[in-house]
């Protein structure tokens, strides 16, 4: 069910001559006072560089005439007129970038929302050139990967499940001609090659959480997984529910109880020395393990501790940080980074039935640890749990484990920022790589109390607080989850129970559904890694 693909190219023809159907061109809203406007608003308006020729095409008049259709600059806003003939193309489409920043570019992240916003406004289209003001400084490559990011990830579409056209729904842009200095230019190329590597990665992400979970459970996500990851050389190896009970991985077999379609385990691995990696080696000569896991619930109805019904069709997008590390998996299979890289996926369907695990049951987790059950619905850290030692005892230098984990996270941070907890060193470079990304992430403390307060009369741990106080609740899934790590190990868990899904109107780059966060994090995160260790 991929969307149809966009595809990106670099241009350096003078925009007001470009062959194309639309011309994007950025505005700014200023906070003076308007004079001798058309209105009183064509003052208010700045056009952003880049739409030189396009303004003195329109003999200086541009900016009246976006006012009186409207225009105000602000982020995200678009705004078509029709050229008449005045350029090439025959419609050009303003996207509003907020006040001109001081002395400065706009902010990377400002350029992706723009970018996706106007390709998006403008499906239908068969070609169109985004003209957004890009600096020529050190800061040009993060400036035009994110226009390009945006850019295609504003076209993506999920195909759906309907059976008759849709008038209303237009074709995504077929074509995005970034406009730059110099189109042939090897580092503006590599960065556009990028783009197309990761807005693909995005885009499968929001496939398979976007699929109707009757199509995708535990053995069908584990198969269509395997399959694209053998596509691209990745090292595959798929555990079945006799393979898990045989190597002891109790927590994801005790979820997978009470559902028809068993659970899995999926790994998938990347090794850049047969890969023909891109890079070299760290700066001690050694090439860096990241372990990366994420939590592959097909779908949770809470178990016996059932959820409410309302909203509960939501849950189909519980894998979202299964889907998002393998996603992340494929590619940086195309990336090669110097980084040895691999995903563990656990994957179960939590379902109430006569033989669901229950509230009381006492579960052995793949470490050896004894864990007492209170809420079936505190499902996922007992999945990741098993992963998460597996990764350990398999070997890596940093572990990362993302995850739809808990209604804390949504509560205490919102819909747009990921809680992040573990140590204190890698927390930090996550939300680094998050920030470069445009997918902000929050740290998270650790308190001993919270942990006192799981501790269990019969087992080594409870899996929520023992008294079912939801106090903490974010804190408490990461607190359970670092029992699961070896002391040696550096990680973070990325909590994405908002970030992962949105159910509103579109805005910037997301659109209804899965956002495929934090697959743009996890790949900056593996560039850091390569760069600087």
């Amino acid at each position: 069910m991929t969307s149809p693909s966009t595809s990106l190219s670099l241009v350096d023809t003078d925009p007001a001559e470009l062959a194309v159907d639309a011309v994007v061109i950025g505005l700014h809203s200023q906070t003076v006072e308007a004079t001798e406007s058309v209105a009183g608003f064509a003052g208010t308006l700045l056009l952003a560089t880049g739409a030189e020729s396009i303004a003195a095409a329109f003999d200086g008049r541009l900016t009246e005439t976006l006012a009186l259709l409207g225009a105000t600059g602000s982020p995200g806003e678009v705004v078509k007129l029709a050229t008449l003939g005045t350029v090439s193309a025959p419609l050009v489409a303003a996207v509003g970038l907020g006040p001109e920043p001081t002395g400065a570019a706009p902010a990377p992240e400002t350029l992706r929302r723009a970018a996706a916003s106007a390709v998006r406004a403008l499906a239908g289209a068969e070609r169109v050139a985004l003209t957004l003001p890009l600096p020529d400084d050190e800061d040009a490559p993060a400036a035009l990967r994110a226009a390009a990011e945006g850019a295609l990830l504003g076209a993506y579409r999920f195909a759906g499940y309907k059976t008759r056209p849709q008038p209303t729904r237009r074709p995504a842009v077929a074509s995005v001609a970034v406009h730059v200095p110099d189109a042939a230019d090897e580092r503006a190329r590599a960065e556009i090659a990028r783009a197309g590597v990761v807005a693909r990665a995005v885009a499968r992400t929001r496939d398979w959480v976007n699929t109707a979970p009757n199509e995708l459970r535990p053995p069908s996500f584990a198969d269509s997984v395997a399959a694209a990851a053998r596509e691209v050389g990745l090292g595959v190896e798929v555990l079945d529910e006799q393979a898990l009970a045989d190597g002891g991985y109790g927590g994801i077999l005790a979820v997978g109880l009470g559902s028809a379609a068993p659970p899995r385990l999926v790994k998938l691995s990347y090794d850049p020395a047969t890969a023909g990696s891109n890079g070299s080696a760290g700066s001690n000569g050694s090439v860096r393990r990241l372990a990366l896991v994420g939590k592959g619930i097909t779908f949770d109805t809470g178990g016996v501790s059932i959820k409410p019904s309302q909203g509960m069709w939501e849950m189909k997008s519980d894998m979202a940080g299964a889907a998002a590390v393998a996603a992340t998996m494929l590619a940086v299979a195309e990336l090669k980074p110097a980084v040895a890289v691999t995903g563990y996926l656990p994957m179960a369907e939590n379902m109430p039935s006569a033989t669901a695990y229950r509230p009381g049951d006492v579960v052995t987790m793949y470490n050896g640890k004894r864990v007492e059950v209170l809420n079936t619905d505190a499902e996922g850290r007992m999945v990741l749990g098993d992963a998460m030692a597996r990764a350990c005892e398999d070997g890596c230098d940093y572990l990362v484990e993302t995850s739809t984990l808990t209604g804390g996270q949504v509560v205490a941070l919102g819909k747009r920022v990921a809680g992040v907890m573990g140590s204190t060193e890698l927390c930090r470079r996550v939300q680094q790589a998050g920030d470069a990304a445009g997918e902000p992430t929050w740290p998270m403390p650790l308190p001993d109390d919270v942990r006192k307060g799981m501790d269990s009369e019969v087992a080594d741990i409870s899996q929520v607080h023992a008294s079912m106080d939801r106090a903490g609740h974010m804190l408490q899934g990461g607190v359970f989850l670092r029992e699961f790590v070896a002391d040696e190990v550096p990680w973070a868990h990325i909590d994405i129970a908002g970030p992962s899904y949105h159910s509103g109107e579109a805005t910037g780059y997301w659109t209804k559904g899965g956002t495929g966060v934090p697959v743009r994090t996890l790949l900056e995160l593996v560039d850091d890694i390569a760069a600087n260790d």
